[in-house]
């Protein structure tokens, strides 16, 4: 027997949150759903913060700039590349990436496969 049919709905007004996000940095909304295969989080950055320089091994990342802009340094060499609202990114995995808020803040959803859960297994 299966159960119910998955029923697509509207999670969230991205830029009422955003525009609620003035202050701190940090996760403003985030996917929550049961069954889900996807991960994603709405963050704010207040002017100047920035999140450091990383790479993500195992997944790609989708980016969208709700509002705000600033910058995403990556390993290629040259100027950083501008954010700004509507802005779309794709980020490999294993790319180097850094992002930092401009003079407004930077408010963007996050988008990847969802990582699976931790499990317990029998030792051998």
């Amino acid at each position: 027997m299966t159960g119910p049919e998955p029923v697509a709905q509207v999670l969230a007004d991205a830029r009422a949150l955003a525009a609620d996000a003035a202050g701190a940095t940090g996760v403003r909304w985030k996917l929550a759903e049961s069954g889900r295969q996807l991960d994603a989080n709405l963050v704010h950055l207040a002017p100047g913060e920035h999140i450091a320089t990383h790479a993500e091994p195992d997944l790609d990342v989708l980016v969208l700039v709700v509002s705000g802009g600033g910058l995403l340094a990556t390993a290629e060499p040259g100027e950083p590349h501008t954010l700004a609202e509507g802005s779309l990114v794709w980020l490999p995995h294993g790319s180097t990436r850094s992002i930092t808020a401009g003079d407004t803040g930077l408010d963007y959803l996050t988008v990847h496969r969802r990582r699976p859960g931790m499990q317990i297994r029998p030792s051998r």
